[in-house]
């Protein structure tokens, strides 16, 4: 009897163990504790070489976030947003690297905390630039991209598509094909490419798969041989200025890749903005309601 009783308890403990570490891991933001410690003064971010994570650590010194505390955890755009998922779901308290457009906007009820001191900067745009001299040597494939040129909705109804699971060359498809007006903008006044090569890079995120995804469906379309490959950011800058890709569709100035256009600005051509209002900065749930400044992060 008592070796019976003795398999009975240990089962038992166990449920009560783990059932009193979901409790604590799901504990829902409290507006009437400080922020800091309910989520370890930690901000989620994403790869360590986005523009946005280098704003974020000036902002931590600026504000100034690292005195008291606070840290930038380095993750992926995959990572950051699951977890953004997990903690809405739960309504726990988070502090996200955010950008817009991006999907998670329009899916989850999120904003963007004001930056008094405006280290993240004001609106954004986000430039297509190719190798030196490929207006001359690829005109029509220059003249594409140099009237790309769309909103962040209608960018968004492509990131949407992929991030339900859709392939983002299929997505893009699928977009083209519904926005035939749109398409004729870009490709006015441009002769067939007979299989002209045109290679792509990008910042693998879901804005950037969704531009390049849809820009590379349309040089296809008029003719083309388009490729396109994910690099980081540093490495897409080096691509497009030593001439070994023609161009990316990925350039967010003036802030997130500022650092970089002033680096290689004298090796690359500017064919102009693709997208305008594009914003970064930090993000948290809405139901946060007292936390609407960077500021509020240590005060309250």
């Amino acid at each position: 009897m008592k070796r019976k009783h003795l398999i009975m308890i240990v089962p038992i403990l166990l449920v009560t163990f783990i059932l009193t570490a979901c409790q604590s891991v799901t504990a829902p933001y409290n507006p009437k504790e400080k922020l800091g410690p309910q989520i370890n003064y930690t901000i989620t971010g994403i790869d360590a070489g986005a523009g946005i994570m280098a704003s974020t650590q000036k902002a931590l010194t600026e504000y100034p976030l690292a005195e008291n505390k606070w840290q930038l955890q380095t993750s992926s755009t995959a990572a950051m947003t699951s977890t953004l998922e997990k903690a809405i779901k739960y309504k726990q308290p988070i502090v996200v690297t955010g950008w817009q457009p991006h999907w998670m906007f329009k899916k989850y009820p999120i904003k963007f905390l004001k930056d008094p001191k405006n280290v993240y900067g004001k609106s954004e745009q986000i430039h297509t630039i190719t190798k030196k001299n490929l207006k001359q040597t690829n005109p029509g494939a220059y003249k594409i991209l140099s009237q790309f040129h769309w909103t962040p909705a209608e960018m968004s109804e492509v990131m949407l598509q992929t991030n339900a699971g859709v392939d983002p060359a299929k997505a893009a498809k699928d977009w083209i094909k519904k926005n035939p007006k749109k398409v004729a903008e870009w490709t006015k006044g441009v002769k067939k490419g007979n299989g002209n090569p045109v290679k792509l890079t990008y910042v693998a995120w879901d804005s950037e798969i969704a531009s390049t995804n849809v820009i590379a469906q349309v040089l296809d379309s008029m003719g083309y041989k388009t490729t396109i490959q994910a690099m980081e950011m540093q490495p897409m800058w080096v691509s497009v200025a030593s001439g070994s890709a023609d161009a990316t569709v990925s350039a967010w100035l003036p802030n997130t890749a500022g650092v970089y256009y002033k680096q290689y600005k004298n090796k690359v051509d500017d064919a102009g903005v693709n997208l305008d209002g594009a914003k970064v900065g930090l993000a948290v749930p809405k139901y946060m309601k007292n936390i609407n400044s960077i500021d509020d992060l240590i005060n309250k």
